[in-house]
């Protein structure tokens, strides 16, 4: 049966196109005019969700550059490094292409300075009127996994465990105070714990130092902290993919590595899952879901405009069903349409045309 609560049976993970006129406006305007441009970009793009049917919606990251780095920037204790990029290499079927956002540095004790994304989400909040209004935000994971143990000032945290704790407690409070402004479904996007996954991925980590082996396990306990005190009638879900830039992948592998200890110990309430291709392996990780969690079946591609067939998603719903309960699964497109500014190479119709799939498919498999 269709669900009265998040994660819904018809979902999506939150970043949408940025019109065109939206982008125009982030050349050349700033401060208040910006932001008036933004809202009416956000006004439509919520009524454009709640049109099709769909029970949750998201400003579509409108306002951010980047999914992740907007929010890690803002954190106290964190600054952009004005001489270093990180980079992350991404894949599609012609070339390779780079993302390359400034580094990060922690020059401080990390804290919590204000509510981040707050007015944002007041935004959203008040614009909604038949949806769930949902906030996006990257995981505490994300901090670690894009800067590793050098960005860390040695001098500020000599003893790595303070950094965890101060990151902990920073994301604590930020779950506190959105909690605090009316947020009822907040989603922690995490693509490390997919990353993961990827032999070379934890090749890469071992190589800056880290413990490549052990190091979801640390993210686990990391992001239970974080939700340690959430606010009662809260849904926190939380997003793994394997990159998503410009139609663009950074990793493979499925999700058998981190599964048994993600499924069975993240304090998580659902799980959004990419499942678009084989890079995200099958369904068998899934018997690790125990009951009451909720599993998100990221079936349609925001990758590329073509429509998936209704009858294909219902097969691949039915496969994933023989690993967990029926009543457990939603459907959702894979990530983002738009995990950056830059967006995937499709159009806003087709992006549109694959929520309502979504939409008509929940309807039919759950009623």
């Amino acid at each position: 049966m269709m669900r009265t609560s998040p994660p819904f049976r018809a979902d999506h993970v939150g970043s949408l196109l940025r019109p065109a006129a939206l982008l125009r406006a982030r050349d050349d305007l700033t401060g208040e005019a910006l932001r008036e441009a933004e809202d009416e970009a956000v006004r439509e793009v919520v009524r454009r969700q709640e049109e099709i049917g769909l029970q949750s919606a998201t400003d579509g990251e409108f306002r951010r550059a980047s999914w992740h780095m907007d929010f890690i920037y803002r954190l106290g204790g964190i600054g952009q490094a004005t001489d270093e990029q990180i980079t992350v290499r991404f894949h599609n079927e012609r070339e390779d292409i780079e993302f390359t956002p400034a580094a990060l540095r922690v020059h401080d004790r990390i804290r919590l300075n204000e509510p981040i994304f707050a007015d944002d989400f007041g935004f959203l909040r008040d614009t909604v009127t038949t949806a769930v209004p949902k906030l996006t935000i990257p995981s505490p994971s994300m901090v670690h996994y894009r800067g590793g143990p050098a960005a860390i000032d040695p001098k500020v945290y000599p003893d790595v465990e303070e950094f965890w704790r101060d990151l902990s407690a920073a994301y604590a409070e930020q779950v506190r105070r959105i909690g605090a402004l009316g947020c009822t479904y907040l989603q922690f996007d995490d693509t490390s714990l997919a990353y993961l996954n990827d032999p070379a991925q934890r090749e890469e980590l071992a190589g800056r130092g880290d413990d490549a082996d052990h190091m979801h396990l640390r993210y686990i306990k990391q992001i239970n902290a974080a939700l340690a005190a959430k606010p009662a009638g809260m849904t926190i879900t939380t997003h793994m993919c394997r990159g998503n830039f410009r139609s663009s992948w950074a990793a493979s592998g499925s999700y058998d590595f981190v599964a048994e200890a993600l499924f069975g110990e993240l304090k998580v309430d659902g799980f959004f899952l990419e499942y678009d291709d084989e890079r995200s392996g099958g369904f068998e990780p899934l018997r690790y879901v125990p009951p009451g969690k909720m599993v998100v079946l990221g079936l349609v591609t925001t990758k590329h405009g073509e429509l998936e067939s209704k009858d294909t998603l219902k097969r691949r719903i039915d496969e994933a069903a023989k690993f967990v309960d029926l009543d457990q699964l939603c459907l959702s497109p894979q990530c983002g349409f738009s995990s950056t500014v830059e967006g995937n190479e499709l159009t806003a119709d087709q992006q549109f045309a694959k929520l309502a799939l979504i939409v008509e498919t929940a309807q039919e498999v759950w009623g």
